[in-house]
């Protein structure tokens, strides 16, 4: 099986290392910096095993690289799949399928515009790794894992050749979702990390923050509580469409949690998030919000944005929604 990795970001790397240590499977990748590529990728997780892969091929180009492949899997932020859905569209073979290593930033309504019909798509509804980029093209951190993954599949001629390829492919059973939606409107990062922000910073009065926040390591009551009155307008959108009960599981109930006091408990307690800073920058007065990172520049404009548009389509109040975007889409300065 061959597959084109898009994206060389720290899942860019995890991915590589880990599917590309089984036999049966290559993995070429497709980077803007080929030359700071090594053929020789690793990944290590915490308890200190480390996955040894080889990269095939290393290229710049779409062409070079998408024309063989099975599958080409995106690993790349919101902001960037428009534009490489564009870059690969020519060199797309009618049998390849092209996925997202999470759907929740916009792939399947870009995928749906931008590639021809009937192409086969993709995308997980979470992401199978958390990971962070150790040396730039060499190597990488797998912080954590996920027991089990949920991927939407369409217009593919085996769902379930395909399911399981991607099961093989990172070592962790794959459930097939219904439809799309039931991965790109995830309640994880577009809604878990704008609750998040909006509680740290919306009142923020300029005055630069003595150190550098721990992002859920020192997640607060109010910042639980305005991720469960956002999860609750998200869930009263999903009641307008096709989703199977309980294939997106309200955010107490996938945190084994009643309130706000045991949902930040139970966030602080993930050691996997235990070392995850906030999205902040440090200046001679301290420590100051960056509205330029991909927690600003995705999870508004293309995670939180999506399900708002999709509420206003099915006349869903979401008054909490409404606010959190309209914050986080001014401070980054987002024009569409």
């Amino acid at each position: 099986m061959k597959i084109t990795i898009a994206g060389g970001g720290g899942l860019g790397h995890v991915c590589a290392a880990v599917a590309s240590t089984h036999d049966d499977i290559e993995i070429s990748m497709l980077t803007g910096r080929p030359s700071q590529w090594s053929n020789r990728i690793s990944a290590t997780d915490p308890d200190g095993k480390v996955y040894h892969g080889r990269l095939t091929h290393i290229s710049s180009d779409p062409a070079d690289i998408v024309p063989d492949a099975d599958i080409v899997l995106l690993c790349l932020p919101g902001y960037l799949i428009e534009k490489e859905l564009q870059s690969i569209k020519p060199f797309l073979g009618s049998n390849t399928a092209v996925g997202s290593i999470v759907a929740s930033t916009g792939f399947f309504f870009q995928a749906h515009k931008i590639l021809p019909t009937g192409t086969t798509l993709f995308g997980f509804q979470r992401v199978p790794f958390i990971s962070r980029v150790a040396e730039y093209g060499h190597s990488a951190l797998l912080l954590g894992y996920k027991d089990s993954l949920s991927v939407a599949i369409e217009n593919s001629t085996d769902s379930e050749a395909l399911r399981s390829a991607l099961e093989h492919t990172f070592d962790t059973p794959v459930k097939l979702l219904d439809n799309f939606y039931e991965a790109a409107l995830t309640n994880s990062n577009p809604i878990l990390h704008t609750a998040r922000l909006y509680t740290m910073w919306h009142n923020w009065d300029g005055i630069p923050f003595d150190h550098q926040t721990l992002f859920y390591y020192e997640w607060d009551e109010a910042s639980a509580q305005a991720l469960i009155d956002m999860d609750s307008e998200f869930m009263a959108v999903l009641d307008r469409l096709p989703v199977r009960h309980g294939a997106i599981p309200p955010l107490l109930e996938y945190y084994e949690s009643s309130d706000a006091a045991s949902l930040a408990a139970k966030i602080r307690s993930i050691p996997a998030f235990k070392p995850i800073t906030a999205p902040m920058t440090q200046t001679d007065g301290g420590w100051i919000p960056d509205y330029t990172s991909r927690y600003f520049t995705e999870d508004f404009p293309f995670g939180l944005r999506y399900i708002k548009e999709i509420a206003v389509e099915h006349n869903v109040a979401t008054p909490i929604i409404d606010r959190v975007l309209a914050w986080g889409l001014s401070v980054s300065g987002y024009r569409r």
